[in-house]
């Protein structure tokens, strides 16, 4: 048994694919880390909490990411209802960060 990270194609076992995922869900944490930092840093720059949320931005977000998603051939429909939830959370975080940093 090896506790060494498989690309899915080269699992051959639960446990290779459990590993991969248990990385791949930290990787992900560390990019949403990443991404909230952007909005704090958002929050930081922006003059007015009206400018946060942005439709148009949220709109050309996801259509990439959906665009992406079709690409790889992956679920579309579920990774746009993902990255609305994400992209909602992102501007609710962003708008308590504004208020924070502004109290």
């Amino acid at each position: 048994m090896t506790d060494e990270l498989k690309l899915p194609d080269e699992c051959t076992s639960m446990r290779e694919v459990r590993i991969g995922v248990d990385a791949t869900d930290r990787e992900l944490m560390a990019l949403l880390d990443r991404r909230f930092g952007y909005m704090r840093a958002a929050a930081r720059i922006k003059q007015s909490r009206d400018s946060v949320r942005d439709e148009a931005r949220k709109a050309a977000v996801i259509a990439a990411v959906a665009a992406d998603a079709q690409t790889r051939n992956l679920p579309g429909e579920k990774i746009e209802e993902i990255w609305n939830l994400l992209v909602e959370t992102s501007i609710a975080y962003e708008l308590e960060e504004w208020d924070r940093l502004r109290s």
